[in-house]
């Protein structure tokens, strides 16, 4: 599996897994693509994976971008979350020593 998918309130949450490389490219636009279409969103999101996509990433959401445009539906693209914050290990800000 390439991508996610969620649908709420209207909006289509798209999220790519992993980085995308050549061979994988088609088949997440692809997918993508048929999401579009099928569910006629009034927002997609999109959710990259990293930071730094690769250039196959970036063609994926390209296509994305362009097929909106073309259909008026407004596209925001997010980069990864961060799942939990590292423990510094130091005591809260006004805690006795």
């Amino acid at each position: 599996m390439l991508i996610t998918h969620a649908i709420e309130d209207g909006v289509l949450h798209v999220t790519f897994l992993r980085d995308l490389d050549v061979s994988s490219r088609a088949a997440a636009s692809l997918e993508t693509e048929a999401l579009v279409h099928s569910h006629r969103p009034r927002h997609v999101r999109v959710q990259l994976p990293t930071r730094d996509p690769s250039a196959a990433s970036l063609s994926a959401l390209t296509r994305a971008r362009r097929l909106c445009e073309h259909l008026g539906i407004p596209l925001t693209v997010v980069g990864p979350t961060r799942l939990s914050t590292p423990d510094t290990g130091s005591a809260p800000s006004g805690a006795a020593a």
